[in-house]
Order: structure tokens, then C-alpha cells, then sequence
């Protein structure tokens, strides 16, 4: 809740003028009533109204300084005239008024041009910035009346105030790295790959692989959602990726690569997201060293994600990409302590990006990692994808054998689908919850190609007993569990059905219920804090240790965690580290903050009653390799989209761009 003196947020109008500020009513929206550390937020305007936490702000000016963002940021499509002219309009008839040189015609000139714009802008940044100016002229009416009948500049129309503003998404906020969804979608409709690419790297560089291997968060978020189905969001995102690489372009890189400047960072492990940070910690002239245990690089993506998910020519070219921008790689280099130590005079500052590669235990009777059978999801997916992807090591047969997996997870569901793939005669998942929370926890197409492929799955169930004869395995107990609700409305409780459990002759064992840190490598004088799940522990925003100039980002810092939520913790990492670099300094941008903010106050309303959009229009689904194709090699499973289909996809964007702006 946030205390504001005024607010028409979301359709809650609360006034509190002329009240004491000890009984001012809190909004139920969790408004940056204070910016950061340092500031104060004087108000808060966006696309779905206006907070206002101080009696003192300037609303004709806030108006104003609101519209000129929309010239600001250039996002309006150009496709209607209300969208290319409307906003021009609003800002030169309110800087008319603010100056003092406003007439009563211009005002309703303002609210003419504004109830126009929110009828008829074909897309929803000319259809919003209205929204909150509106607000203004109808409570504030006597405010502007005033400038107009009295001649009279607006009372801080001539004061040095800060306006921060951000443009934001729906999609683009639920997104871990904060991708233009929009820009790069737009640049398929137009078929200007090169100009989508550009927009999906200014903040995420692995586009191959998020574009095959990502769940999407941002589709539970799209705005199409309320009218009939998500865009497929990321099935558009590899589009630019395959283009650029299937015609041999040089790499489109969105931004150019500033000179050097004389800062060195070690980064390490070359996953996901010790990658981003070394890209755009590069872009800025810095010089990355990236250390990687294994003799490839890409992380867990390389050897964890199988190749029908993720086929390894497309992720090493987001590799080159990152290479491109002058990044130095050494692999097979397991970092110990004493390497920290020296990195940290060596350096100006250390990037630990390790991820988690330690599979945790089923936590069941007798479970003894030495019995032969039991074999670690991490061990497992390694020894199958270092073998298929690279030729390193041995094959993996299953032929005949029955296995066992339990998770619910992606990790499990690579287990699972790699186990067909590798001639396994019984293949069964074991998951204590629903099918509907593993769809939540992978997506729907895992989940149900999976079962497409004859894999078994037993939900509300878990192994009770390992049984093993001279140390191999022969066998598994276990229970059956049924969900209770709670009576109190919070997460239904597992209770153990008596008489229900059964045993299974099987042959492995998989555990793949979650991953933890191996962190020898920080020396223990450094005492740095973690959290009590056993990783580094920082603040989740600047994503610097309990250790000055030592930084953590990704699985080692949060635990499990998916390959975008990993890249978009090693972005917001990258700049940070640039500028720490530079003044021994830790700061966020303006538009980190901002970022910060939207995620709390939530961009995507779920209840919003989507108009003025033509529903019924059917999401396109790319070609997948046939079941009984597929499960027989490790071919890419899905084919993406033709060009035709989309062309037809990107259509369905509605183009969902909101600005925001703070006045501090």
C-alpha cells in the first residue's frame, strides 16, 4: 500500500486534498512513493493513471512533461493519425497552457484530441498516454483554468525537476530480461529480421537459445490473453536468431563496442549467465576473461539441455556472437580458492556465474549414490550430451532397462525424453504434484510431447525405499499421496494415502528434484554471506556480494533457476560491474529503477476487458517432428515457424507499449 495525497491508479480514485496527512487514505497499489535511497517520489503518471504523493507538484507541467515522452521514446507505430499526430498535439496545447498563454478552447481542444486518441489509436501506447492527462483536466480543472483565466505560467513550469520515464510492456515487464517483445515481433511483421535481432540483444544475447528453450513467462502476461490466445512470443524471438545464421550474416549487434577502456573482469563459468555479463560487460570496453570447469563452453545449456531441444550449431553461433564482441575464453579451468584470491588483485572485479550442477538427493530410505543404478540428472544429461553434441566420452545405452526419474522440472523432463531416446524400455516420472503444476513448472509442449514419446508419469506420488542386492539396484518402494485443501485458502497439503504404495522393479534411479552450488571456490576468510539455501547471497538488484567487487549472478545466486531468469540477473550484473569498474561505485540506472518499480506495481492486468481488437484470431502452432520420427534421434523437435505463419502470428501483436514517468 502507498500513501498518495492523489490517485486515479487503475480506476481508485482517492483524494486527499485538503486533508491532514495523518489521515490521508493509502492507495492499494504499490506506487514508488520513494524512488530510490536518495529520493522521494513528488508523483507517479503511467498508462493507467496518476499518483500524485506531494500537495505541491505542478500537474499542468506533469501532464506536459508526460506527453512530450511520447515524442521522447517514438515508439507510436506511425499507422493512424491519431497515434502519429495526437500525442504532438497534446504536448503543444498543454506547453501552450503551462507557459500561460493557454485559452479555454485549448483545454477543450485537450479533451477533444485525448477521447479521440483512446477511441481510435490503433495501438495501445496512443490509446493509454491520454489516460492520466485526462485525469488531471477533469480533478485539477480549476488549476488549469487558472493559468488560463490569470495569463499565468504554471507555478513550476520554470523549476529544475527531475522527470524519469520508462517504456515498458506487458509482456516486456514479465519478462527476467526485459526484452522489447514489441520491437522484435514488429521487425518479423515487417520482415526486417535485422532490426528484430537488434531488439531482442539490447538485453538478451542468447537469442538461438531463448528462442527455443525459454517458458515464456511473457505469454502468461500478453494482453492477447484477455481477448483469446497469447502471441507465440517465443517462437518469434528465433526467427531473427535463424536468419541472421542461415545466411551467413556478420552478427547484428545493437549497440557498437565502446573502446577499451583499461578495466579487467573475471567471470565464472561460461553458462548462460556468465555470458551475458561477459557480452555487455564487453560492449562497454571491458576486458572479460571467462573461466568455464568443463572443455566446452555454454554451461548447462551445452550439456544439460538435450540436442532435440536445443541443437548445439545454433547455440555455439550465440556463442560466437558473444565472442565477436572481443571476449577471451578458457575452458577446462576449475577455479579454486586460491585463484580467487589472486583474481581479486588481479581484476577490478569477479563475476562468480557457476550455476548449480550438484543434483540433491530424493531423500528416501537407503539411498546410496555408490549403488549401481542410481545416477545423478546432472551425471546423466553430461555423459548423453557431451557424447551427442560433441563426440566426448561414450554413448548411452538404456536398451531393456526401466528408469526412474523423479522431478518436475525441466532437468526431469531431459531425463525423461533423452531416456527414450537412448532405447530405455519403461521410462516413468515420479512427481509429488499435478499435471497442471508441471505444465506451470516446464510449459505445455514439454510436457505433453513427453507423453506423446511414452513417458509414464505418476503424479502425487514419491520413492519411499531404495533396494538394492550386493549394491545394484533391483527395486523401489512408494507411497501415494492424495491433496487436501487448506481450510485457511493456502496451498493444499500432501497427506499419505495408508495402504496405497506399491513397489516397482527398476534399473536406475534419476534423481532430478532440484541442484545445488558447488562454492569451494570463495575462500572462507572471505566470509561471504549466503542464503540458506546454500548460494551467494546479494540484494537482487545490484547483485554484488557480501564482499566488495565480487559478484554473483545466476543459479549460484538464487538456486535452479531458467536460462532467461539467468540472463536477465547477468544484464542488470554487466552494468553494474561497468560502472563499479570505473568509480568503485555500485548504482542502478534510471532505467533500472524504473524497471524495479513496474515489477512490483505489475504492468499485466489480468481482469483488463481487452476492446477494439479483432478476436478470434487463432495462434499459430510451427511443425513438430512427428512422434514417431522423433523419438528415435536427436533431430531439433520443433521445426519453427514458415515464413507465412509468422507473418500471421506477429499480426496478432497488439503492440502493447506503456510509458511511465516519476517526478522526483
Amino acid at each position: 500500500m502507498s500513501k498518495v495525497y492523489f490517485s486515479t491508479w487503475n480506476g481508485e480514485l482517492i483524494n486527499n486534498i485538503n486533508k491532514p496527512e495523518d489521515e490521508w487514505e493509502k492507495s492499494a497499489y504499490n506506487l514508488p512513493a520513494q524512488y530510490d535511497d536518495h529520493r522521494d517520489s513528488k508523483a507517479f503518471i503511467g498508462w493507467d493513471g496518476v499518483a500524485l504523493f506531494d500537495e505541491d507538484v505542478d500537474v499542468i507541467r506533469l501532464a506536459m512533461e508526460y506527453a512530450a515522452q511520447y515524442q521522447e521514446y517514438s515508439e507510436a507505430c506511425g499507422r493512424c493519425a491519431p497515434g502519429r499526430w495526437g500525442g504532438q498535439i497534446l504536448y503543444d496545447q498543454l506547453d501552450k497552457i503551462a507557459r500561460g498563454e493557454g485559452a479555454v478552447a485549448d483545454l477543450n481542444h485537450l479533451k477533444e484530441i485525448g477521447s479521440s486518441m483512446q477511441v481510435t489509436s490503433k495501438c495501445e501506447i496512443g490509446k493509454t498516454v491520454p489516460n492520466p492527462i485526462l485525469d488531471l483536466m477533469l480533478h485539477f480543472e480549476d488549476t488549469f483554468m487558472e493559468c488560463i483565466n490569470e495569463q499565468k505560467k504554471s507555478k513550476h513550469y520554470d523549476d529544475e525537476i527531475g522527470y524519469i520515464a520508462k517504456i515498458t510492456a506487458p509482456c516486456t515487464d514479465a519478462c527476467p530480461s526485459s526484452v522489447d517483445i514489441p520491437g522484435y515481433i514488429e521487425g518479423v511483421r515487417d520482415l526486417r529480421m535485422d532490426d528484430s535481432l537488434k531488439a531482442t540483444r539490447q538485453t538478451m544475447p542468447l537469442a538461438h537459445v531463448c528462442g527455443r528453450v525459454c517458458p515464456h513467462p511473457c505469454e502468461d502476461a500478453c494482453r492477447r490473453t484477455n481477448l483469446d490466445e497469447p502471441v507465440s512470443i517465443m517462437a518469434l524471438k528465433r526467427l531473427g536468431a535463424d536468419w541472421e545464421t542461415d545466411h551467413g550474416f556478420e552478427f547484428f549487434h545493437p549497440m557498437e563496442k565502446k573502446p577499451n577502456n583499461g578495466k579487467r573482469v573475471a567471470i565464472i563459468g561460461a553458462g548462460p549467465a556468465g555470458l551475458t555479463a561477459a557480452y555487455y560487460l564487453a560492449a562497454e570496453g571491458v576486458h572479460c576473461d571467462v573461466y568455464e570447469e568443463l572443455p566446452v563452453l555454454g554451461g548447462e545449456v551445452a550439456v544439460g539441455v538435450p540436442e532435440y531441444r536445443m541443437p548445439i550449431d545454433k547455440y555455439n553461433q550465440d556463442i560466437e556472437c558473444v565472442k565477436d564482441m572481443g571476449v577471451n575464453f578458457i575452458v577446462n579451468s576449475k577455479i579454486t580458492a586460491d585463484e580467487m584470491r589472486r583474481f581479486e588483485t588481479e581484476y577490478d572485479a569477479t563475476m562468480v556465474a557457476t550455476g548449480t550442477r550438484i543434483s540433491k538427493k530424493v531423500r528416501c530410505d537407503n539411498e546410496r549414490p555408490e549403488v549401481e543404478g542410481y545416477w545423478s540428472s546432472i551425471e546423466m544429461l553430461d555423459q548423453i550430451n557431451l557424447w551427442d553434441k560433441y563426440g566426448i566420452g561414450e554413448p548411452v545405452d538404456l536398451t531393456g532397462k526401466t528408469v526412474v526419474c523423479v522431478g518436475g522440472g525441466f532437468t526431469s523432463m531431459d531425463v525423461v525424453r533423452c531416456s527414450i531416446r537412448a532405447n530405455a524400455k519403461k521410462v516413468i516420472m515420479i512427481y509429488r504434484r499435478d499435471e497442471k503444476t508441471i505444465i506451470r513448472n516446464t510449459t505445455y509442449e514439454e510436457y505433453h510431447e513427453a507423453v506423446e514419446e511414452g513417458v509414464e508419469f505418476i503424479f502425487h506420488s514419491a520413492v519411499n525405499r531404495m533396494n538394492d542386492e550386493d549394491d545394484v539396484l533391483k527395486s523401489l518402494d512408494f507411497d501415494m499421496f492424495e491433496l487436501v485443501p487448506n481450510p485457511d485458502g493456502g496451498r493444499a497439503q500432501l497427506v499419505l494415502i495408508e495402504g496405497a504404495g506399491f513397489n516397482l522393479e527398476v534399473d536406475y534411479l534419476i534423481p532430478a528434484v532440484s541442484q545445488a552450488a558447488d562454492l569451494k571456490l570463495l575462500p572462507q576468510e572471505w566470509d561471504i554471506e549466503m542464503t540458506s539455501w546454500g548460494t551467494i547471497k546479494t540484494n537482487g538488484k545490484d547483485y554484488m556480494t557480501s564482499r566488495a567487487g565480487i559478484f554473483a549472478a545466476g543459479d549460484c545466486e538464487y538456486g535452479p533457476m531458467t536460462i532467461v531468469n539467468a540472463v536477465g540477473q547477468a544484464k542488470r550484473a554487466a552494468s553494474v560491474i561497468s560502472r563499479y569498474v570505473q568509480t568503485g561505485e555500485i548504482t542502478l540506472t534510471d532505467d533500472e529503477i524504473m524497471e524495479d518499480h513496474l515489477r512490483k506495481l505489475k504492468v499485466y492486468d489480468k481482469k483488463e476487458k481487452v476492446t477494439g481488437w479483432l478476436p478470434g484470431l487463432a495462434r499459430e502452432h510451427s511443425e513438430v517432428v512427428d512422434v514417431d520420427i522423433r523419438k528415435y534421434n536427436n533431430d531439433e523437435v520443433n521445426l519453427g515457424f514458415t515464413q507465412d505463419e509468422a507473418m500471421s502470428e506477429a499480426e496478432r501483436c497488439m503492440r502493447c507499449y506503456y510509458i511511465a514517468m516519476v517526478a522526483t
